[in-house]
């Protein structure tokens, strides 16, 4: 399927090297994909060999991914992320990122909210 047909306005590809600008951009990018919580569009930032780690889980490939997430944004209400760039090279770029939302559970709902950091390999 092409992407073109999954986003209405497909953002150009940001890619290395990167500057001030390329690198904010591509934060943003990947922010607004997930505040979007639409599984598809944030599963094709990934390739088809990804290998995730939540928790102790792990998630092999986009379909696993693309699964992963849409179970996740099922029983979070009002799930946001906030990224804001930390450190960039010519290849790589640390952001930060917070989340927070309700989910749902058998008992009733709870609020969290959730902080880290991440150095990533933005080939």
């Amino acid at each position: 399927m092409s992407t073109s047909l999954l986003i209405p306005n497909p953002p150009k590809v940001v890619a290395p090297p990167f500057t001030l600008e390329t690198a904010t951009q591509k934060v943003r990018f990947a922010e607004d994909a997930w505040n979007s919580r639409d599984p598809d569009r944030v599963s094709l930032a990934y390739t088809e060999d990804s290998v995730w780690r939540n928790r102790s889980e792990f998630l092999v490939g986009r379909a696993q991914i693309r699964s992963f997430l849409a179970h996740k944004w099922a029983r979070e209400l009002d799930y946001r992320l906030v990224k804001a760039l930390w450190a960039f090279t010519d290849n790589r770029i640390g952001c930060a990122s917070s989340t927070s939302g309700t989910t749902t559970l058998d008992a009733g709902t709870v609020a969290t909210a959730m902080s880290c950091g991440s150095l990533t390999n933005a080939a």
